[in-house]
């Protein structure tokens, strides 16, 4: 007779200790619904854990071994001042980037099932000095992942949507888009698909300009990067449609993913969901690493007003991936079947 299924471990790091990360991160470990899919292991200087848990009456719960309702701890000693919440300081930023760092590698021992992270802070990660664009990228420098061949998929409840390009400005962004970089993308793609439990993923391609450049009308970009990187893709056996506007291909919401080619282009459509209906999963590197689709709100930090429903939905979710779950949900925008 087989015993209980198995739950996965996942790292959870708690972000910038001085945002609503660690708050979050408390609240989101000691939820019934995320205790049931997962076991989290938070991971954090033990003073930052010890501090939060105290403010929001966990105490007892915090522990460095699992059982008897004791949360699992992986401690960190990163954070080289107090903790301050609500403060955009150097020593937070290079804590947090330490943290993420720890649960990467306890990813690659085995020793989680995946990484999901609370929010960081950019500005703070600049101050310590460290060269930082986002989450993919440490994932990527991490793990020791060519950094071009990361990139952000966001999952909503209607559409998944991978970044071609992220945080960098529009014109940098037209100027890094290549044919090379869109084929790994798409090859990225069908791969993170698949691990993803999708048999044949279907890809929907954005194009550059309105109307994928409505055959040069609109400019050639599209001629010269994302149409031969889609005839690429197909000669390689993968299932494209595009490129066309996303205008056009996001209502029917018939594909598995689509490739926005920068920033807004994705993101716009995904926040448009709803607030905490996004999550961000980094794909193309050896270990599957997610977190919150929000910022560190250091304005509310250590104020317990942090709602910490966008990271519970995220482990949640990230559980179910972990367990090869189907395609999201065809939902409307409002959430609603």
């Amino acid at each position: 007779m087989s015993g209980p299924p198995l739950i996965p471990s996942i790292a959870l790091p708690v972000g910038d200790p001085n945002g609503i990360g660690p708050e979050i991160a408390l609240r989101s470990a000691v939820d019934p619904a995320v205790l049931a899919v997962c076991h989290p292991v938070l991971i954090a200087d033990q003073s930052v854990l010890d501090q939060t848990a105290a403010r929001l009456g966990l105490s007892a719960r915090v522990g460095k071994a699992t059982g008897d309702g004791v949360l699992s701890v992986a401690t960190v000693e990163a954070l080289k001042s107090p903790m301050q919440p609500g403060e955009v300081t150097a020593a937070a930023g290079a804590a947090a980037v330490a943290y993420a760092q720890a649960a990467i590698r306890m990813a690659e021992d085995g020793e989680a099932a995946a990484v999901v992270a609370a929010p960081h802070n950019e500005t703070a990660v600049a101050k310590a000095g460290i060269a930082f664009a986002g989450y993919p990228g440490l994932l990527a420098e991490t793990t020791g992942t060519d950094p071009d061949h990361v990139f952000l998929m966001l999952v909503t409840p209607r559409f998944r949507i991978v970044h071609v390009t992220l945080h960098i400005g529009l014109r940098q962004a037209l100027d890094r888009l290549t044919t090379e970089r869109v084929l790994h993308t798409l090859r990225a793609t069908d791969t993170a698909l698949q691990m993803l439990g999708i048999d044949a993923p279907h890809i929907g391609v954005f194009g550059i300009n309105p109307h994928a450049g409505e055959g040069g009308l609109f400019g050639n970009d599209d001629g010269r990067i994302t149409v031969p990187a889609v005839a690429a893709a197909r000669a390689e056996g993968l299932r494209i449609d595009g490129p066309a506007g996303a205008d056009v291909m996001l209502p029917t919401g018939d594909c598995d993913a689509y490739l926005a080619m920068y920033h807004d282009q994705g993101h716009i459509p995904a926040k448009l969901e709803g607030r905490g209906a996004a999550v961000g999963l980094s794909i193309g590197a050896p270990v599957l690493f997610s977190s919150v689709a929000h910022g560190s709100a250091h304005d509310i930090a250590g104020t317990g007003a942090a709602d910490a429903a966008p990271l519970t939905n995220v482990l949640k979710r990230v559980a179910a991936m972990v367990g090869r779950s189907p395609r999201p949900d065809v939902r409307q925008p409002d959430g609603s079947p």
